[in-house]
């Protein structure tokens, strides 16, 4: 991993607490299963129908008939079920994950999520990110805090076609945490050797910073 998806990711694995159904997004939060500490008791879920996944398989371990909503080969723990999409989507609609841990492209100050497509490029399908942002009990975003032109991916408003509105509860950064409440957005903590006017100078959305304001850790 890229240094920065790395501290995103290892920052990401702290929303987990033990005994969540978790359902992990294509791309980065994938790479959440592999960094969860063995002491805690989590069951994985994939909208393609799966409930119980394990880490990433070693070279030579891959089974072709086991993968993730992202088409990735995949592992198993003991006790991990199989079972049709309708019955995947019922879980998730159905209110029964407790954390979605998702991917952006961009997120807006009062918490809209646009992340399954940009306008003009090949989509082969929405995926499950519409049901997820709304059936989740809790939806944390995942993504860098700059896109490849070195522009802000935190917009005052989203200008991708949306995912869902107010639906983020928790958004990461490499630079920042932020939390989003009925008063906005709250910067509640930044990442090492990271200072508040930095995080200023590259988030166009508006913000405050909360009196409990810490380091990653």
């Amino acid at each position: 991993m890229k240094d920065t998806r790395s501290t995103i990711v290892k920052r990401a694995v702290q929303e987990i607490k033990d005994g969540m159904n978790v359902n992990l997004g294509i791309g980065m939060p994938t790479l959440v299963a592999n960094e969860i500490p063995g002491n805690i008791n989590v069951l994985l879920q994939s909208e393609n129908g799966l409930l119980g996944i394990g880490p990433y398989p070693l070279a030579g371990q891959e089974d072709a008939d086991l993968i993730n909503a992202g088409k990735e080969t995949i592992t198993t723990v003991p006790g991990s079920s199989f079972f049709d999409s309708a019955e995947s989507f019922a879980m998730i609609r159905g209110g029964h994950i407790d954390l979605a841990i998702l991917g952006g492209m961009e997120v807006s100050q009062n918490g809209d999520l646009a992340n399954w497509m940009i306008p003009g490029k090949m989509v082969k399908g929405m995926g499950g990110a519409m049901d997820l942002v709304n059936g989740a009990k809790r939806v944390v975003v995942v993504m860098e805090h700059m896109n490849k032109h070195g522009e802000s991916k935190i917009k005052k408003e989203c200008s991708l076609p949306l995912t869902g509105q107010k639906v983020v509860h928790r958004l990461i950064t490499d630079l920042a945490v932020f939390d989003f409440t009925l008063e906005g957005m709250v910067l509640m903590e930044t990442a090492s050797g990271i200072t508040v006017e930095e995080v200023k100078e590259k988030t166009e959305a508006s913000f405050t910073v909360s009196p409990s304001h810490s380091e990653v850790q």
